[in-house]
């Protein structure tokens, strides 16, 4: 290191691939999480307005294993995805039930316009993080183990600025039966009416219901993943580690911050979809403290099963393909040189 002279910038080093590289290996992990689970949350969701349909107006979080997405319901719409006709008997039973009955492609109903926002959101999330990480270690010396902590949770500003104002014409779009045509009214009437940071209502909340997750998790996940290689005295990942890093990190460890934004989620978008200001009434703190004083301590974990069931695999499948990615990127160049 001391014989750099200083006086050229130099790239930073990020395990000797380029951004362009990062991005496709993201992209490639993006679209693989979202073919795996999609179908899980369609099940659930299906299951869910099965015990109580939704009203008018409310929301339900829908995730395709990369990105919450609020969806507003609406009334009278039976061709919406969601209120399809059905008795089902569990998880199973609506698998087998929703494939001889709707087809198997109904397993990813709503996925296409989920994927128009989650892959790039996540292209932007994962290559923010790589290349602030690598920056960040390299700054904060001794302190370098926190990198992650602060890289990951800075990533998450960036992509939650660029798709705010996605979300929140989507949810409009979905809360007045807009069409794809209508597209740039609805844009020109908000900006007309209120102006461009109309765009980003709801970007405060967002922020606070999606940095503490996200920071969070890389932090544990470069823990986890350190840890392994330790223990079993190695020096790259394996695919095995990232992946178990990758779904601890992403279900037992995060689940109350989860809980907290999902909470969030769901009241930004009702507030959205009616037109009010979404203002950030709390912190992740204060909100945490009162699901304690409703539910106890067993309310941050409330849904541990089904998160460890879905939201673990989505965690650690799209992390391993990223991290696979980026090895095969890695192996190329080491080939091109030689």
């Amino acid at each position: 290191m001391s014989g750099n002279s200083g006086q050229n910038p130099v790239p930073i080093d990020t395990n000797g691939i380029t951004p362009f590289q990062q991005m496709l290996a993201s992209c490639s992990g993006a679209l693989l999480t979202s073919l795996f689970v999609t179908p899980l949350d369609v099940v659930k969701i299906r299951l869910q307005a099965q015990k109580s349909p939704f009203p008018k107006g409310k929301c339900f979080v829908y995730c395709n294993g990369l990105m919450d997405h609020t969806c507003v319901c609406t009334n009278g719409n039976s061709k919406a995805w969601y209120k399809a006709p059905g008795h089902f008997n569990g998880t199973l039973d609506a698998f087998i039930k929703i494939v001889r009955r709707e087809g198997i492609k109904s397993l990813w109903s709503g996925l296409p316009p989920t994927l128009i926002m989650a892959v790039p959101a996540t292209v932007i999330y994962f290559t923010c993080y790589d290349q602030l990480r690598a920056a960040l270690r390299v700054r904060m010396g001794s302190h370098a183990e926190e990198a992650p902590l602060l890289a990951g949770a800075l990533a998450r500003v960036g992509s939650v600025t660029v798709i705010s104002p996605l979300e929140l014409i989507r949810t409009k779009m979905q809360s007045q039966r807009s069409s794809y045509r209508e597209l740039s009214e609805v844009i020109h009437s908000a900006v007309r009416n209120e102006g461009w940071r109309s765009l980003w209502r709801g970007w405060g909340p967002t922020l606070l219901r999606d940095v503490p997750f996200s920071a969070m998790y890389w932090y544990n996940y470069e823990k986890g993943k350190a840890w392994l290689c330790k223990h079993n005295n190695i020096r790259e990942p394996t695919f095995a580690i990232t992946f178990i890093s990758g779904a601890v990190s992403g279900s037992v460890i995060t689940l109350p911050f989860d809980v907290v934004k999902t909470r969030r989620q769901v009241e930004i978008g009702e507030l959205q979809a009616m037109n009010l200001s979404s203002k950030a009434s709390s912190s992740t703190l204060s909100v945490m403290t009162k699901i304690v004083a409703e539910n106890g301590v067993g309310g941050l974990f409330v849904g541990f099963l089904p998160r460890v069931v879905k939201v673990a695999p989505a965690c650690a499948i799209m992390i391993s393909c990223y991290e696979f990615g980026k090895a095969f990127f890695r192996k190329d160049e080491g080939q091109s040189c030689g």
